[in-house]
């Protein structure tokens, strides 16, 4: 990216320290990142404080980078995206050997504007991925996910159905791209699509697509919860998934896919976990405005407290499109999402995450994690033990019922009448 530009300014006849001004859009004060942010303006034993705070400790210790190849840092200064790669320990076992992973997550902009042809856009995104692909491939990656609907733009503000041409089988032309790359790395790749089920109606979903390292399909999971907030009209496209809660068993180890609007729901980390899950990926496409400061949280919470890993992929960007639309929302006709704010991080179930990709620019984002960490983490803390699952299952099924009342004990002077 651009660099700052800093600016200095007096205040009663005294400089003041530089302050930096937003050159890109999409920047944070005119930094990739948070993280860089900070550690550009605070002296280094306070950066290293607040990063122990925002980021946590791993094996009590400061998340470590990972090494990477000359050829994939060669790739990324050339196409101008971000890389990253960070290392997640645990802890030595006697009876077990390392179970070392190394996964991957990209998040990316689209290429051309929405006004072009379809096929066009769809074509350019591949171009632009395959070379970032190709970084991940050359690092060893071992699973790589993308972010939600990556072959085409979010157009499901607009409620506008010509967007469903976007919409292929499971074995389309976006899984066939990735299938070959899958066998060339051989590499786990997670695909999430815009489907359409040609057996059932042509009915349209919000899928991920789970090709093995051979190339092969291993599976799919819909989108389980579908939402109705801003902008984000995607039910008149697609609605609730069917799938459950699958865990893949993938040669590198046990993943599934809460794609996006599912990481506002506990109950859906939780289900995944029960399932095996050891790393449960979140592609997402969702807008500053909206969801931010939500957005460092909920994927490290569900980590913490289901003792997996979590990738969030969140794509980057604005994306204009042709025709102005409102949402019901009291908002004046726009003709775009808002920012999507990147930011694609990784969660470990001992609260440590890494920091952060690009707020503007595409990225990879790499991880080695050990995933013995996953056991390590339900041995110590005993969520897995302690969880009162008949008591929560007994509170469910009377929830559902027509007759449920909330189980409230008012106190009885509450409503008594003063004498």
């Amino acid at each position: 990216m651009e660099t700052a530009k800093e600016e200095t300014e007096t205040v009663n006849g005294e400089l003041q320290q530089p302050t930096q001004s937003t050159s890109i859009d999409g920047s944070i004060c005119g930094y990739d990142s948070l993280h860089h942010l900070l550690a550009a303006n605070l002296k280094p034993h306070l950066f290293q404080e607040v990063s122990r705070l925002l980021l946590g400790l791993n094996c009590a210790k400061a998340l470590e980078t990972a090494v990477l190849p000359g050829s994939a840092k060669a790739l990324s200064s050339e196409h101008n995206f971000d890389l990253q790669a960070f290392c997640f320990h645990a802890d030595k076992e006697l009876l077990r050997e390392p179970r070392v992973v190394r996964v991957g997550l990209i998040q990316n902009s689209i290429v051309l504007p929405t006004t072009a042809a379809f096929l066009d856009q769809k074509r350019a995104i591949f171009q632009k991925l395959k070379l970032i692909i190709d970084a991940a491939g050359a690092s060893g990656v071992n699973i790589l996910c993308l972010q939600e609907a990556w072959m085409m733009p979010f157009a499901f503000c607009t409620r506008e159905k010509r967007w469903c041409e976007f919409a292929e089988p499971i074995d389309g032309e976006s899984t066939q791209f990735l299938q070959d790359l899958a066998r060339k790395y051989n590499m786990v790749i997670v695909s999430p699509i815009l489907e359409r089920d040609i057996n059932h109606g042509e009915t349209i979903w919000n899928t991920a697509v789970i090709i093995g390292n051979h190339g092969n399909i291993i599976g799919k999971h819909r989108k389980n919860h579908i939402p109705r907030v801003g902008d984000f009209n995607e039910s008149t496209y697609y609605m609730e998934g069917t799938t459950g809660h699958p865990v893949f068993e993938t040669a590198y180890g046990k993943i599934a896919v809460n794609i996006c609007y599912g990481r506002h729901h506990p109950l859906n980390w939780l289900a995944f976990g029960l399932n095996g899950a050891e790393i449960v990926f979140n592609p997402s496409a969702t807008v500053g405005e909206l969801s931010e400061p939500m957005w460092p949280i909920e994927a490290r919470n569900a980590a913490i407290a289901n003792s997996y890993f979590v990738g969030s992929i969140n794509r980057v960007g604005t994306e204009t499109f042709p025709n102005p639309f409102t949402s019901g929302d009291g908002k004046p006709q726009h003709a775009d999402f808002g920012h999507f704010y990147g930011s694609s991080f990784f969660s470990a179930p001992d609260a440590s995450c890494s920091p952060s990709l690009s707020h503007c620019r595409d990225g990879l984002l790499i991880s080695d994690m050990d995933l013995n960490l996953c056991r390590q983490l339900k041995d110590k803390w005993g969520f897995r033990m302690t969880a009162r699952y008949e008591l929560y299952a007994e509170m469910l099924a009377r929830y559902l019922k027509p007759d449920f009342e909330p189980q409230v004990i008012s106190d009885p002077l509450l409503h008594k009448k003063s004498s």
